[in-house]
């Protein structure tokens, strides 16, 4: 590849914002076919990087050449003229529309007298997301989709723009690994045609599967390029974070009673009698497919979906959790998925966001908030978490992903928990930060708390999990203590309905 001419040469870019110099000299180059990953902490200039690229930001110096000739794109849309499609990871769909409305917008197939096609935009839709190895259909509204699944059309709306280069930012941070294996035989036809992509993740086991060579930032600059046959995990983090890092600090705890039983649990949202302790000082992992029903395990026990058979039991007694409120009365804390949607009000600051699940222990008679208590309780947070934020009144939504993490982390400690469910709790952070949060999960289980961590990372399951459980379609069909299992016995169970249907 380096014999041709790069389609994009990106270079001396240097861009700026108050109080932070996001990129300073940055050199980045792509040839026709190549697949690029792009990797760094949050904060490294990636997403600088790209928005730049993409026409969301501009840059305050250097040059950008692409296909052979200079552009400075200054929208999303130029961008896309040019031949560059983007994949942010944000979500960029418009909930409200179907899923083809959303693949073609401003592009739809038009009849003789100016009317939308809708017949053949459907078809076309639905033929691009076969090609993704996802049967989604064209009518079908974005809000009845889950996450994966508007992944997966964000992907297509890309593809459906014929794109000489294609940004992905984080594109799998939602996928299954059969979701995210489709998506990559995707990417190597795609390469096939001479398409170049550029594959942000802070997923390293897979970058090293689909990349050609590895570039690393650190702190606004390019520290180094690595071909893919010499680039191991433990290499590309030590260039990431200037320091050697261990992945997995799971330490010891002392396993004590039972914090959280469901003994024959069921609900009207699809999940089956489930039957699951959690102990004290113990972190079980909830592994399985996207659509197995973890999520839906953890919205049963905090009273978001109604349970319609079965006990829960807390502390040994049993409960009867009807709302989130009830949950937390009961000492369960709930890290979400989606830490945007569900997990944080970003418009708030950091202490509005820290102390939200307390504001009844710390308001007066009146409701007024005791603004002193509020303070010491998000700084004493600040720093046990470590948040990097300028002040507690920093809002939320100019934190990297990490610190907002962390933020949804300190809400639900401020509560002191007995149980404490994690769904997804390092997605969309970088290495540094998953560092941070699974060396809490260990302190957190020393100190006598039981954790529920719900994963699609195996690494994580496999590194952090005391207990494996692993579901399928709505049942529990596996349980592992550790030690004692392997990721392919964990993918069998996590598969094993679906193999057994696929072969009646």
């Amino acid at each position: 590849m380096t014999e041709q001419q790069p389609l994009l040469e990106m270079m001396h870019i240097v861009k700026g914002f108050p109080g932070v110099q996001a990129l300073d000299g940055v050199d980045f180059e792509v040839y026709p076919g190549e697949i690029v990953g792009f990797v760094g902490e949050n904060g490294a200039g990636k997403s600088t990087l790209i928005k730049i690229l993409s026409g969301v930001h501009m840059k305050d110096a250097g040059t950008i050449r692409f296909n052979g000739r200079d552009i400075s794109p200054h929208s999303p849309q130029e961008a896309q003229n040019l031949g560059i499609s983007t994949i942010h990871q944000e979500l960029a769909l418009i909930p409200y529309l179907s899923v083809a409305e959303n693949i073609f917008l401003n592009r739809e197939p038009r009849l003789s007298l100016g009317r939308v096609d809708f017949r053949r935009m459907n078809r076309e839709a639905e033929a691009l997301l076969h090609d993704l190895g996802a049967d989604i259909p064209g009518k079908k509204l974005v809000r009845q989709l889950n996450v994966a699944a508007q992944q997966m059309v964000e992907i297509a709306k890309a593809v459906s723009q014929n794109a000489r280069l294609i940004l992905m930012d984080e594109p799998t941070s939602a996928l299954s690994s059969k979701e995210a294996d489709a998506l990559f035989a995707l990417i190597r036809r795609l390469q096939q045609r001479e398409v170049a992509v550029v594959f942000v993740s802070h997923r390293l086991e897979e970058i090293r599967q689909i990349v050609n060579r590895v570039v690393v930032m650190r702190d606004g600059r390019r520290v180094g390029t690595l071909p893919i046959a010499e680039a191991n995990e433990e290499k590309i983090i030590r260039m990431m974070v200037g320091r050697d890092v261990g992945l997995y600090p799971k330490e010891k705890a002392e396993i004590g009673a039972p914090v959280l039983e469901l003994h024959d649990l069921c609900g009207e949202n699809g999940v089956e009698h489930i039957n699951l302790t959690v102990r004290q000082g113990e972190i079980v992992g909830l592994a399985g497919l996207i659509g197995a029903g973890r999520t839906e395990v953890a919205r049963l026990i905090c009273g978001v979906d109604k349970v319609t058979q079965g006990e829960l039991l807390i502390n040994g007694q049993a409960v009867h959790i009807k709302s989130p409120v009830d949950a937390v009365r009961q000492g369960i804390g709930w890290v979400p998925e989606d830490r945007k949607l569900h997990g944080l009000v970003l418009g708030m600051d950091v202490q509005e966001n820290t102390t939200m699940a307390v504001l009844p222990r710390i308001s007066n008679a009146l409701g007024a908030v005791k603004n002193k208590e509020a303070k010491r309780i998000t700084n004493e947070y600040v720093a046990t978490l470590s948040i990097a934020t300028p002040s507690i009144s920093q809002t939320v939504r100019n934190l990297s992903g990490g610190n907002q993490q962390k933020v949804v982390l300190a809400k639900w400690l401020s509560t002191k928990p007995k149980l404490l469910i994690m769904d997804e709790p390092t997605r969309g952070i970088d290495i540094g930060a998953k560092t941070e949060v699974h060396a809490l999960m260990s302190r957190l289980a020393q100190q006598g708390m039981g954790i529920l961590m719900i994963s699609s990372e195996m690494p994580e399951i496999i590194g952090m999990s005391d207990r494996v459980i692993v579901m399928c379609q709505g049942r529990i069909t596996g349980e592992f203590d550790y030690g004692r299992f392997t990721q392919e016995e964990i993918m069998t169970c996590a598969t094993q309905f679906l193999t057994v249907e696929g072969e009646q």
